[in-house]
């Protein structure tokens, strides 16, 4: 069963986040990661501002958390720290 990343971002220091970027998309992509929305335009509903938000696909939950917990993806995340606050979720898709 398919599970998504689900993310939101509130990027405070724009340089330092964009190593996670530049890191993070190649990390996702390599463990069978499928971007479905990745910043781009939104409207906020509810919640706080947060100005990126971010969805990719996996194959199953044990895939995302794979990712997740990853040696590459592990090195993206410390670009993060300092530099952003997040919101993360990974959820199991109905499929």
């Amino acid at each position: 069963m398919s599970a998504y990343w689900c993310a939101r971002v509130h990027v405070t220091d724009p340089e330092t986040y964009s190593k996670y970027i530049a890191l993070a998309g190649p990390a996702i992509e390599q463990h069978g990661g499928v971007f479905l929305a990745r910043g781009g335009s939104q409207i906020i509903f509810e919640g706080g501002e947060y100005e990126r938000s971010v969805v990719a696909r996996f194959d199953s939950l044990e895939a995302a958390k794979a990712c997740y917990y990853s040696p590459e993806y592990s090195r993206a995340r410390q670009f993060t720290i300092g530099s952003s606050e997040r919101h993360m979720v990974a959820v199991e898709g109905i499929d």
